[in-house]
């Protein structure tokens, strides 16, 4: 039997070598990288990491789920970040900003909240094990834009406004892959978005944190495109079962063998577990390297 140590490396190995064609600068990947690979299955498109509360909350943190330790943060980012309002064609937002707002940006990044959340979720440095600091330096290092935004709800006139605003930063960096990235409730959006037909073209590819599926999504004209997909989702979700949320995955795989899609299981992790542990730069370079 292979040990975890040895599916780590295997794993890495094959995905670095994937997402080759486009490589974000690394950024403290020796801290953020999964602690043991304890499965991978699907050439390596679904992986089982290890995940312990004791390790990856206790001993990260410097106050459990509240402030992580100083060496996984850097406040380099906020040189460029910004707490403004973007006038959009769906009305006015307020959305805190990193990154190449007023130039192009080679790429763009931007998190919706889920339920009780807001815009300050996507930036704080500290929670979630500095795992947005890290995003917030990834984009800021590689000339690119990470936004967070309000919205009003997760229905159609939440959607209209999230559209808006990637119209906007869209026309200011035609040229950007634009990813959407949703925690829990926020895939709701995440899902309207892909499935509106128009706003899908300014799309390359969601990250879906421990959020929902849509069945929809498997007629749209986004996954028609093959914009890829990224599942990150705890074991011991209680809000979105994580047994469904792999038989949307492997629904997709069936449905459009090649399909690019990735599903990270956190074992024991719970419902925050992804947003703490998903491996930003691993997934936003495979995106990259095969986004069209």
């Amino acid at each position: 039997m292979k040990k975890p140590g040895f599916l780590a490396a295997l794993f890495f190995a094959w995905f670095a070598g994937a997402a080759s064609a486009a490589q974000l600068e690394p950024y403290k990947d020796n801290l953020f990288a999964y602690p043991n690979i304890l499965k991978t299955s699907d050439n390596g498109d679904y992986i089982v990491v290890d995940y312990n509360e004791t390790r990856d909350i206790n001993g990260r943190d410097q106050i459990p789920e509240r402030r992580v330790k100083q060496a996984y943060v850097s406040m380099q980012p906020k040189r460029s970040q910004k707490d403004l309002v973007i006038t959009t064609d769906n009305g006015a937002l307020k959305v805190m900003a990193v990154g190449k707002l007023d130039g192009e940006a080679s790429v763009i990044t931007i998190y919706l909240h889920g339920q009780g959340g807001n815009r300050q979720q996507g930036m704080n440095d500290y929670t979630f094990g500095g795992n947005f600091n890290r995003l917030k330096n990834l984009m800021d290092k590689n000339n690119g834009l990470y936004l967070s935004p309000d919205f009003s709800d997760f229905e159609q006139k939440g959607a209209g406004e999230i559209s808006g605003l990637i119209g906007y930063v869209k026309t200011k960096s035609p040229n950007a892959k634009l990813f959407v990235a949703c925690g829990s409730m926020g895939g709701a959006l995440c899902w309207r978005l892909v499935n509106d037909a128009t706003v899908s073209k300014n799309i390359s590819g969601l990250v879906l944190l421990g959020s929902l599926w849509d069945n929809k999504f498997l007629g749209s004209s986004a996954f028609k495109r093959r914009i890829p997909v990224f599942f990150g989702h705890g074991s011991r979700d209680p809000v979105f079962p994580i047994d469904t949320q792999e038989a949307f995955y492997r629904k997709i795989r069936t449905q459009t063998p090649g399909y690019p899609v990735k599903f990270h299981r956190f074992e024991s992790g719970n419902h925050g577990t992804p947003i703490r542990m998903t491996d930003w730069r691993l997934v936003l370079s495979w995106m990259l390297s095969v986004a069209t």
